[in-house]
């Protein structure tokens, strides 16, 4: 009888053993090569992490950074909405310059010349904005490539091309950043004084400056559309300075977020810059007669001076009347 006591016990354990091995689930292969695979979701992780870091054995620790998800934003910052601002910009510039100029033409010298000249800028002022729009010109060129390089350039030229001409676009940009910084410097220091805006500005702008129709509103030596020039040199000039060189020297004052933020002040400020000076490039040049020479050969027509800058011919008439020295010297 104790044995088949026994033999019962056995039996519902045996039965007992037999079901629980069989309720419990059979270990996947996913599990077997990988034991926290099913805990880990991409999308989960994207959404409550700001990053995805690991740790490596190299000195580097910023290359344990796996995903960074504010990436994403910046490069569809990059590839998208920066070529959308700059095609904007700056192609919205060129069809108003068009535009304009086909309805106004260049703005005539109305008075005729004289045939006497008055000295506007001086040797060492034409060689600092020379040296610094040139600078300015390549730098716009080769930054641009990098934004609209790839699109447009590249089907046109081809790989091998393509690659040459960016690789010294880079050197070119990375060098030339200097001298054109220390340009930006050097015209705030020597500008400065003339360009403090006033009420004669305002009196200049409800006018139209002399662009629109052909009224001529007293200007001292820079008129509100020259001030505003400098001031969109200076101040976008630092901008781009500044933003530049932290991406040029990685890492030293941020982190991989600052210089994401850097580039886009950096490109944005860039086309926006480009544009403007195509407005300014566009006076100095075919927009109104005698423009260039201030710039050129340093010298404009007396009959220039004053119908673009009477204040200007006033002061320089009485330093000259009062005996003291000029900054600007007439020459026939």
């Amino acid at each position: 009888m104790a044995s088949f006591a026994r033999l019962i016990r056995l039996t519902i354990g045996a039965w007992a053993f037999l079901l629980l091995v069989i309720a419990l689930p059979a270990p996947s292969v996913a599990q077997q090569v990988n034991p926290t695979a099913s805990s880990v979701k991409e999308q989960q992780l994207l959404q409550e992490l700001n990053r995805i870091q690991g740790r490596v054995s190299i000195p580097d620790q910023r290359s344990g950074v796996l995903v960074q998800p504010a990436g994403r934003d910046w490069r569809e910052f990059r590839n998208v909405t920066l070529r959308w601002i700059g095609g904007i910009a700056i192609l919205g510039m060129l069809a108003v310059l068009v535009i304009f100029y086909l309805s106004r033409g260049m703005v005539r010298l109305e008075s005729g010349r004289s045939g006497r000249t008055i000295v506007r800028f001086t040797a060492f002022e034409r060689f600092v904005h020379w040296v610094t729009a040139a600078c300015f010109i390549v730098l716009a060129i080769s930054g641009l490539n990098i934004t609209f390089g790839r699109p447009l350039l590249l089907p046109l030229i081809g790989f091998e091309a393509f690659s040459e001409w960016s690789q010294w676009a880079k050197y070119a940009h990375i060098y030339l950043s200097f001298p054109f910084t220390i340009g930006v410097v050097v015209i705030f220091l020597i500008w400065i004084a003339g360009n403090i805006p006033n009420k004669v500005d305002i009196d200049w702008l409800k006018r139209g400056g002399g662009i629109i129709g052909h009224d001529h509103p007293p200007a001292y030596r820079f008129n509100a559309g020259q001030k505003a020039i400098y001031w969109i040199v200076i101040i976008g000039g630092t901008a781009v300075a500044v933003s530049g060189y932290l991406l040029m020297f990685p890492f030293y004052l941020s982190g991989i977020e600052g210089m994401q933020w850097a580039q886009v002040v950096h490109s944005i400020v860039a086309v926006l810059f480009v544009a403007a000076m195509l407005a300014h490039i566009y006076i100095g040049t075919i927009g109104m007669e005698g423009a260039f020479e201030a710039m050129g050969s340093g010298t404009v027509d007396v009959n220039w001076a004053k119908e673009h800058h009477s204040l200007w011919v006033e002061e320089e008439q009485a330093r000259a009347a009062s005996g003291s020295a000029p900054r600007t010297a007439a020459a026939e």
